[in-house]
């Protein structure tokens, strides 16, 4: 089982294509891309850690239709575009503001805004999160897990690592 990380999926919302100059002509495109990334990416025993803005102004019906067509079990860590129907939607394994989690011995924080500060940052814990739309520049060990800066698929946070480190090395 990989565990996985993304946000900013805003399925059904016509904002992203004009605002972030999302690559697809149409919402019924761009959600069928990222559906069909996300499935490609993630196996169905695979955990995925979505760190908000899943949906907004989608029925309970399509939100539910798009979490079961969804490979893994799913976590929801609110962002502030996600509605009642999507924090109550069945598809979520959990729902929570701020999570942390253990990932290959490697701690992380995880919410929807990034942080200025974190838990633990100076022992090494990474702060994962979205809401930027790959607009902001990064921390030390802080990263945006957001579909507009991997592709418009989930990441695994050793595909974030060793891309910063090969970024950072090419740089140098």
């Amino acid at each position: 089982m990989t565990v996985f990380f993304t946000s900013d999926t805003h399925f059904g919302d016509p904002r992203v294509l004009r605002i972030d100059k999302r690559p697809f002509k149409t919402v019924a495109e761009h959600d069928e891309a990222l559906i069909a990334n996300w499935n490609e990416t993630v196996s169905p025993e695979d955990e995925v850690w979505h760190l908000g803005d899943f949906a907004l102004h989608a029925s309970p019906e399509r939100i539910d239709e798009l979490l079961s067509g969804l490979h893994g079990r799913k976590h929801l860590i609110a962002g502030n575009n996600d509605g009642p129907a999507t924090l109550a939607a069945k598809g979520w394994d959990s729902v929570q503001a701020y999570a942390e989690l253990n990932v290959g011995g490697r701690a992380v924080v995880m919410c929807h805004y990034a942080f200025r500060t974190w838990k633990n940052m100076g022992r090494g814990w990474i702060d994962l999160h979205g809401h930027s739309h790959a607009k902001l520049k990064p921390q030390t060990r802080q990263y945006d897990v957001g579909v507009d800066a991997w592709d418009y698929r989930p990441v695994s946070l050793e595909t974030i690592l060793s891309t910063r480190r090969r970024r950072a090395a090419a740089q140098a």
